[in-house]
C-alpha cells in the first residue's frame, strides 16, 4: 500500500522571463510582457508530495517537525522575497520559468532523508500550476526485462 502526504507552503517572489540566447525583440515575442526588464512577483503556493511507509510507532510518513525546517531552509529561505534572477544562483545562466522553479525546488528537496520526494507542485497564479514528478517510476518501466525492444 502507497501512503502519501501532501504539505503546502507559500513563497513570493519575482522573475524575469527572459534569455541572453535571444534578441530583445525574440525575448518579447517568446516571453510577452513577462520578458519587462523590471520582472514582475507572484505569490507562489508550493505543494510538496512525500510518499513512504507509514511508521507503526508514530502513524505518520514522515514528521511535519522535520519536513517543515527542511523546506524552509531549503526553499523558502532562499526563495522568499527574492528576485529569482539575481537572487537564486540557479538562475543567472538559466530562465527563471516556473517550471525550471519547480525543477530547481524538487533537486533541492529530494535529499529529505525521512520520506521519498513524490512530486512538487507550484501554483504560479489560479490559472497556471506545474507539477514535476519523481522519474523512479519511469526508469523502473524501461528497465523491465523485455522493455529494450
Amino acid at each position: 500500500m502507497k501512503s502519501s502526504l501532501t504539505r503546502r507552503y507559500r513563497f513570493a517572489a519575482s522573475h524575469r522571463l527572459h534569455t541572453t540566447k535571444l534578441s530583445e525583440a525574440e525575448n518579447k515575442r517568446v516571453y510577452g510582457k513577462c520578458s519587462n526588464p523590471y520582472g514582475h512577483g507572484h505569490n507562489y503556493v508550493l505543494e510538496v508530495t512525500m510518499t513512504g511507509p507509514v511508521d507503526s510507532e508514530t502513524g505518520m510518513i514522515a514528521n511535519l517537525g522535520d519536513l517543515d525546517p527542511f523546506v524552509q531552509r531549503e526553499v523558502i529561505e532562499p526563495f522568499d522575497q527574492k528576485f529569482l534572477n539575481e537572487e537564486v544562483v540557479e538562475f543567472r545562466a538559466e530562465v527563471a520559468t516556473t517550471e525550471n522553479v519547480a525543477r530547481e525546488i524538487f533537486r533541492r528537496l529530494k535529499s529529505f532523508p525521512l520520506a521519498r520526494l513524490e512530486r512538487v507542485r507550484i501554483e504560479e497564479t489560479s490559472k497556471n500550476s506545474f507539477e514535476i514528478e519523481d522519474e523512479l517510476d519511469e526508469v523502473r518501466e524501461l528497465e523491465e526485462p523485455g522493455k529494450h525492444e
